[in-house]
């Protein structure tokens, strides 16, 4: 087995510039980002922001922000994606004129979804046709260049003179980090970076341009959910998208506690509520399940916090009619809604909706109203186990994600682990989330790809927590982004990734095996164009080519146990770690034996 040694996070240290003023554009619009406390900008290098990048490491030394080196736009995406799933506040991007912006398209759209705030700083060749150079410039200047990506983010500028840049920064920094948060966009001419300044530019007080406290209900709406909630005697609560705050998540805790409401999360959300908590109904599950559906039928009051795809859970409950419960909705995502994309999901109905923070409104109602409220009698559970699983899995069946998941438990046993990304086909009963940082959720725009840069940027902001950062990916979703396992060595970034790895496109093998099926066709032939192997990818080995310490193929139960115990001791050393672990690939199409229900 590869020994890990270990490892500081260093950044890159430039030689010291003896030049201290503000005398460039770009230097006023790094310094913009220093004020704006932005902790790290991820890109891909390129000539049209040449003039920032000087700024970044000649002006400001290469610290607040310090320069996250990536080997494609869209992991310099995919890091700032990951890093505000924990900080809850934007990472910059740096993304090098059109043709990176092209790159980028897909991680926008990813964190578009997934209401992460962002903050991408592009650039244009010279606006000024006199000014390029032939050929280059022209290919790399675009009259509208945010119409690539302006259906998916937020807002965007292309400011006119560095004073004018410095407002779009800070104009987009406190929108895209306003709920619904999203990426931003600010485009910059290559000219407005190298312009001289004339005069010197007056520092901007950016505490006066803080983004807004989140909006609250008004009071009668606060308590006519109130009421609801009194009389009711079968409620719902729908926790869906919600902070990271352990505050908030105690108060959510203490809502169902109050009024005996069941609590349903979701698997393609981060962490909501406490899953082995007795009210929460069953486990989290990305589409409706069973439990939750039969919850819905039966229940007189459901309250939605900012659900995913709260009109489609409800219609997949009510199998085409409307419910018999009062529905109350509280989101303010509508305020993001347009036509070209539909990642605003069906209409729901609702008896009353709050435009309104979530987890505000959880605090209004319990201070306001049901604090006094007597609480139900809930016990507690017996034995508080990361992983439910409570029968011995046969020795002799191939590995599955059971097995991934009890390895990883019996390794970390005294330490707290974040799961940053799970599989499709991970069994929502298999860990258990107890605190709101044990999981953070999917990818938002199922973006096949994503998951290592998302993965990278989580542990960055989780550096400093003690917990142990781990994600567990498809072999599809590792290879797609694999080069993304440079910036993290580079960078000494500790992080557990271990590849889910049955050498296929398992999921889409299903869809072949359904259309085949209804079409009367011969089923057999699901993997043809699927399976990723003869030969199949050395994974391991790829991982070690860019620095990293890796193990696998892995393929039996003692040595699975036997690497993970070893790869989570070199990440606590500061090392990002890959391990390769051949699963079957039925893990995928049914849930697997001895899950708690």
């Amino acid at each position: 087995m590869p020994q890990a040694k270990a490892v500081t996070h260093e950044p890159e240290r430039p030689s010291v510039s003896d030049q201290h003023e503000l005398t460039w554009g770009s230097d006023a619009i790094a310094q913009t980002l220093r004020d704006l406390d932005t902790e790290y900008i991820s890109l891909n290098p390129g000539f049209s922001f040449r003039g920032l990048h000087d700024s970044l490491v000649n002006y400001l030394g290469n610290e607040r922000p310090q320069i996250l080196l990536c080997l494609h736009e869209e992991h310099a995406i995919g890091i700032a994606h990951g890093y505000a799933k924990v900080a809850e506040k934007p990472m910059a991007v740096a993304v090098h004129s059109n043709v990176g912006l092209m790159h980028a398209t897909m991680g926008i759209f990813n964190a578009y979804c997934d209401r992460v705030p962002m903050l991408v700083i592009g650039a244009t060749g010279p606006i000024d046709a006199v000014q390029r150079r032939p050929w280059i410039d022209w290919l790399h200047t675009a009259a509208d260049q945010a119409a690539l990506v302006r259906p998916f983010i937020k807002w965007d500028d292309q400011p006119g003179s560095a004073a004018a840049a410095v407002q779009s920064v800070i104009r987009g920094w406190m929108l895209g980090s306003t709920p619904p948060c999203g990426p931003v966009y600010v485009c910059l001419d290559t000219t407005v970076q190298e312009e001289l300044l004339s005069t010197p530019t007056v520092p901007v007080d950016v505490s006066r341009f803080r983004r807004p406290l989140p909006s609250h209900a008004a009071p009668q709406l606060v308590r006519e959910v109130a009421d609801l909630i009194r009389r009711s005697k079968s409620a719902v609560i729908l926790a869906g998208r919600v902070s990271r705050s352990e505050e908030a998540w105690q108060e959510r805790v203490e809502l169902a506690e109050r009024t005996g409401a069941r609590v349903f999360s979701h698997l393609k959300l981060g962490a909501a509520f406490p899953t082995d908590h007795p009210l929460h109904g069953a486990p989290p599950s990305t589409f409706p399940s069973p439990e939750l559906c039969s919850a819905l039928r039966q229940a007189d009051v459901v309250l939605s916090l900012d659900w995913l795809d709260l009109g489609g859970t409800l219609d997949r409950a009510g199998r085409g009619e409307s419910l018999g419960a009062a529905i109350v909705s509280v989101s303010v995502d509508q305020h993001l809604h347009h036509g070209w994309s539909k990642d605003h999901m069906s209409p729901a109905p609702s008896d009353l909706r709050a435009l309104a923070d979530p987890d505000s409104f959880v605090h209004r109602l319990l201070v306001d109203e049901l604090r006094e409220t007597t609480s139900h009698t809930v016990l507690a559970p017996n034995q508080r186990r990361r992983v439910g699983v409570s029968s011995v899995l046969d020795p002799a069946a191939p590995l599955s994600l059971v097995d991934i998941g009890v390895a990883l438990d019996l390794a970390t046993v005294d330490q707290p682990v974040t799961l940053i990304r799970v599989p499709n086909g991970w069994p929502g009963a298999l860990w258990h989330f107890t605190t709101p940082l044990d999981f953070l959720g999917g990818d938002g725009g199922e973006g096949l790809g994503s998951g290592l840069g998302i993965s990278i940027g989580a542990a960055l902001a989780l550096a400093d927590t003690g917990r142990l950062p781990a994600t567990i990916l498809g072999d599809g979703d590792f290879l797609m982004g694999v080069n993304a396992l440079w910036t993290a060595a580079h960078y000494r970034v500790p992080l557990l990734v271990v590849v889910a790895n049955n050498n296929s496109f398992f999921l889409d093998e299903l869809h072949q095996h359904h259309v085949a099926e209804l079409r009367g066709r011969p089923v057999e032939n699901r993997w043809v164009g699927q399976r990723i192997d003869d030969p199949p990818p050395d994974l391991a080995m790829l991982a070690r080519a860019q620095g990293l310490v890796a193990y696998g193929p892995i393929v039996s139960r003692p040595d699975l146990a036997t690497a993970l115990r070893d790869a989570v001791g070199a990440v606590r050393l500061g090392a990002t770690v890959v391990v390769d672990v051949r699963v079957m690939t039925e893990t995928y199409a049914v849930e697997p034996p001895g899950i708690d229900r």
